[in-house]
């Protein structure tokens, strides 16, 4: 996947939010939550037909939704979707570092759950 197109179609999603916003189809996040899991099921049926051009256009469906959440999720200021990529990266990297340090994912991951209940207790108080 490369960076630009994935900018691009971020650039996108965010110009229906911006349609969204004007009318009452949507309900913000919480319509994109549903129409994600309602894509899965369609993933699923795809994994099973061995119709590429389906599988990556239902895949396509999936990526959609999911970027329409974060964005949604953003403009409702319940997150932010670069800190979304930046812990993702993060924490991928963490775990894959790991491995090649030769430590197992369930380590690694385990460490990151502390880090991430310790920061959640400094805004706790």
């Amino acid at each position: 996947m490369n960076a630009e197109r994935l900018e691009a179609l971020l650039a996108t999603v965010r110009r229906k939010n911006e349609i969204d916003l004007g009318s009452n189809w949507s309900n913000g996040s919480e319509t994109y939550f549903n129409e994600l899991k309602g894509e899965l099921d369609e993933v699923a049926e795809e994994l099973e037909s061995g119709r590429q051009c389906y599988l990556e256009d239902e895949l396509g469906d999936v990526l959609w939704d999911y970027l329409n959440l974060l964005v949604s999720l953003e403009q409702e200021g319940r997150i932010s979707v670069s800190q979304v990529l930046e812990r993702a990266d993060k924490k991928y990297h963490e775990r894959i570092s790991g491995i090649e340090q030769g430590n197992s994912w369930q380590q690694v991951k385990e460490i990151q759950k502390i880090r991430l209940a310790n920061e959640f207790a400094k805004f706790e108080r």
